[in-house]
């Protein structure tokens, strides 16, 4: 059905182009080497023959496949990012190919002694005799989320030179800055012209998922006083052992490392500074409302205490929503998982119902007025030197695709 080979041609093409994002900038996108892959991306779907193909300003990428059937049936979207995480380089990606594997160690980098191993990343083994699609061990791989960008030009591809497969009309759109959180902000959600929509961002094979954490960034700025150290006694104070103290007053059983299922966290990310001013870089991560804000306000609440000890404001924090869980948005719509789950049943698939420990372009889109659950793009180990794809679980997602398009279009006529 889907040609496995084209398949990976067509995904090293796209990981090989370098599309970080910067969440310093206030550009859209943030990096200007994103437009490469954006424009790249619509030469191929005028070529590919779908409609209404064009880039905004802010280069999310629209296009069409109009409908091949007589009865009326809602628009569906499909939707993926082209930015690459700026949390590891993707600078120069060398993807490697492992066919058949055998579920031993693979060797990513010899030079630089850098494998991959099923001892430390368990899940290799459920990929035995597979094609496996890995980094050289000096840059992220980008299936996160080019992967998905594939399966869903793939399955484009497919039902334009397939027509005995019908389908409503379609409706495509590629993002940038989605993993700075900025994916949606910009999303025309009316010219994009679906009733509901799934990004294509998901992790392994089955995922299916339409609940997200609630998610914030906390910046901290601790101010401290610089004196000589030969003089400092009674007169210097040392931002960053207040900032060591401030670590060590957050719970340290609830960071990303001791966490799982629904269960929130704090995750420093990112800590700068000298004896004068320390930053601290903060993200917050919960499912349930009530303790996401409960969170937060532990943080203020420290922030003050700090404050009250030292009788002036040495702390400063800024603490800014990010996104919220969508689960409360897709759930009067079930019907959209039901047919998303009845769809990987189709194609051989066992779905796996579960909270996303991250986020996506959907939780945003669904506060938008775009319903859009989560599907898998069989991607592992995102973000680092380590992540993987199976080929097999890209053309499985392709099928997904193809499939709900259909099931969509026979469930409407009935």
């Amino acid at each position: 059905m889907i040609n496995k080979n084209k398949l990976i041609d067509r995904f090293f093409t796209y990981v090989k182009i370098d599309t970080q994002s910067d969440p310093t900038s206030q550009e859209t996108p943030s990096t200007a080497k994103q437009w490469d892959l954006a424009k790249l991306l619509a030469e191929q779907l005028k070529k590919m023959g779908l409609d209404d193909v064009n880039i905004d300003d802010n280069g999310y990428v629209m296009a069409s496949l109009p409908t091949n059937v007589t009865h009326p049936v809602p628009a569906i979207g499909f939707i993926a990012h082209y930015d690459t995480t700026p949390d590891f380089t993707g600078t120069q990606v060398k993807p490697q190919r492992i066919d058949d594997y055998n579920g031993k160690d693979i060797i990513l980098n010899a030079e630089k002694n850098i494998v991959l191993r099923p001892s430390e990343f368990e899940d290799l083994l459920d990929y035995e005799g597979q094609t496996l699609i890995t980094t050289d061990g000096t840059t992220l791989l980008g299936a996160d989320d080019k992967a998905g960008i594939t399966e869903i030009m793939e399955a484009m591809n497919y039902l334009i030179h397939n027509p005995q497969v019908k389908h409503g009309p379609l409706k495509i759109g590629f993002t940038p800055d989605e993993e700075i959180g900025r994916g949606a902000h910009k999303f025309d959600v009316k010219k994009f012209g679906a009733e509901w929509a799934y990004t294509m961002d998901g992790s392994q094979i089955g995922e299916l998922e339409y609940e997200n954490f609630n998610a914030a960034s906390a910046k901290v700025i601790i101010k401290g006083k610089s004196v000589h150290p030969g003089y400092a006694k009674g007169k210097m104070r040392n931002s960053l052992y207040i900032a060591q103290d401030f670590i060590d007053s957050l719970p340290r059983m609830e960071t990303p490392e001791h966490t799982s299922g629904r269960e929130g966290f704090f995750h420093l990310n990112g800590i700068h500074g000298d004896v004068e001013e320390t930053h601290l870089d903060y993200i917050i991560r919960d499912h349930d409302a009530t303790h996401f804000n409960a969170r937060k306000e532990f943080l203020y609440n420290l922030t003050e205490e700090i404050n009250a000890q030292y009788e002036e404001e040495i702390i400063e924090i800024v603490i800014k929503d990010q996104y919220k869980n969508m689960r409360g948005k897709i759930e009067p719509m079930m019907h959209i998982v039901d047919l998303a789950e009845e769809a990987m049943k189709q194609v051989d698939i066992k779905p796996i119902i579960k909270p996303i420990r991250g986020g996506t372009d959907g939780s945003q889109l669904s506060f938008m007025g775009l319903p859009c659950p989560n599907i898998f793009a069989g991607g592992h180990n995102f973000h680092g030197r380590f992540e993987y794809v199976p080929a097999e679980s890209m053309v499985k997602a392709t099928e997904v695709i193809i499939k709900i398009a259909e099931l969509a279009a026979k469930e409407t006529d009935a």
